[in-house]
């Protein structure tokens, strides 16, 4: 079931990045290059995925991310702090649009106290500047089905991030999916208009 979903999920996103034309780098910890694997699964990817991180150790995210050796150490590698910065990493040394970042414990042995078995931090970020970070605690459900589910959730989040109004560089085509958010861009400039209107012919 996981797998299909995430063959579905990729399947959109690579189109929506497509037609948008926006790239897509991957930094991966506890899912060790699941993500990447996933999108790259789907023929004619590589007009979309510029590359993926697996940086599993600590080592690696400083290295391969610029995560900072002091962000690892006063917040852990499974955290907010850590997952933002492996977004940022990864969106800047690749030079991407989109990037996306999973670190946590897919067990069955690695929890600490506050950080139990199924612990995941999730973040993306886009070159405009907007990131995002989502924890989920997919309890104690076996290595593989934790791994499984953030695949998932990564390709959402980053799903996501793709039909964001900033994260269209240069549009050329209405498209299908710029088409479906009328409502939110037109109306505040309607009011607008109406505002602007009458003060017009007067001055």
């Amino acid at each position: 079931m996981g797998g299909s979903d995430a063959r579905a999920l990729s399947r959109s996103l690579l189109d929506l990045c497509r037609m948008r034309k926006l790239t897509i780098a991957t930094a991966e910890s506890c899912t060790g290059g699941l993500v990447a694997g996933a999108l790259t699964d789907i023929p004619g990817s590589s007009d979309v995925i510029d590359r993926g991180f697996v940086t599993y150790s600590n080592d690696a995210k400083r290295a391969m991310l610029g995560v900072e050796a002091s962000t690892l150490a006063n917040f852990g590698a499974v955290s907010k702090e850590t997952a933002t910065a492996m977004a940022v990493g990864a969106l800047e040394r690749a030079g991407v649009d989109l990037a996306v970042a999973i670190t946590g414990i897919a067990g069955p042995g690695g929890a600490t106290p506050g950080k139990p078995v199924g612990l995941v931090h999730f973040a993306v970020a886009a070159r405009d500047g907007r990131i995002v970070h989502r924890e989920h605690r997919f309890g104690a459900i076996g290595r593989t089905a934790v791994r499984q589910r953030s695949v998932v959730e990564a390709l959402r989040m980053l799903m996501d991030l793709a039909r964001g109004p900033k994260a269209q560089p240069k549009p050329r085509r209405a498209t299908a999916a710029t088409r479906l958010r009328p409502r939110v861009t037109r109306s505040p400039r309607r009011h607008a208009a109406k505002r602007r209107t009458p003060r017009s012919p007067r001055g």
